[in-house]
């Protein structure tokens, strides 16, 4: 019974493909969205790095999507990581001068350098995800370090989910006051290639670094709690 579901389920979705295609002429030019987001991107958002443009906000539904999908995998992994208890027999050494001291010098590079892309997503290749990533992975530099270091789950929660909130609520605000949804038209959007440009383009990307900084760093915290003193 289940292999007649599965062939009547995939015969529907080929006969579903077919038709699409179809529909597009071969070997004949085709103007789509694609061209549009090349010929008005700019124009429409001042960005500078178009692809910014295209993810953020033609393309803002597939971004809210992604950190949705980050948000289920990490909560899923801590979930995994709280019910196993194979991993608490590893024990947690002492981490040498060197990488203490290395520790300590890079730390706010590394939040600085983080900071950076993803304020600067719209003018230079990089953005939320990025940034944020790079916070974490200081953050992971000080457990290496510092054996006794902990972060408050509870202010990673907070900040986790105001980030969280202020995507959404851009996007409302396009909503209200464009009839669209993460529209760009709820601020200026200023002078090309300069960092005050862009409309809300920024202002998404640097909710996004928080959230992805925030859950990452929950994320290493608790992967880190499965292991035991020595």
């Amino acid at each position: 019974m289940r292999k007649i579901v599965a062939i009547i389920f995939l015969t529907i979705v080929g006969l579903y493909m077919l038709s699409l295609f179809a529909q597009i002429p071969f070997g004949k030019p085709y103007k789509g969205v694609s061209e549009h987001y090349v010929e008005k991107g700019i124009e429409e958002n001042r960005g500078s790095n178009l692809v910014t443009s295209i993810v953020v906000n033609y393309r803002g539904f597939d971004t809210l999507g992604e950190v949705t999908v980050l948000f289920l995998a990490a909560t899923g992994l801590s979930f995994l990581l709280f019910s196993c208890k194979c991993l608490r027999e590893f024990k947690r050494i002492r981490s040498s001068l060197v990488l203490r001291t290395a520790t300590d010098t890079l730390f706010p590079l590394i939040l600085v350098f983080g900071a950076y892309i993803f304020i600067h997503g719209h003018l230079t290749p990089g953005g939320g995800f990025q940034g944020g990533s790079v916070i974490a992975s200081g953050v992971m530099l000080l457990f290496l370090a510092y054996r006794k270091f902990h972060v408050n789950h509870k202010a990673l929660s907070t900040l986790e989910s105001l980030a969280g909130i202020s995507f959404a609520g851009i996007g409302l605000l396009g909503l209200l006051y464009a009839k669209s949804f993460l529209a760009n038209s709820v601020l200026p959007l200023g002078q090309w290639n300069k960092l005050f440009s862009a409309g809300v383009i920024p202002l998404i990307y640097i909710a996004v670094g928080f959230k992805v900084g925030a859950e990452l760093s929950g994320l290493i915290a608790d992967m880190i709690s499965t292991t035991k003193e020595d």
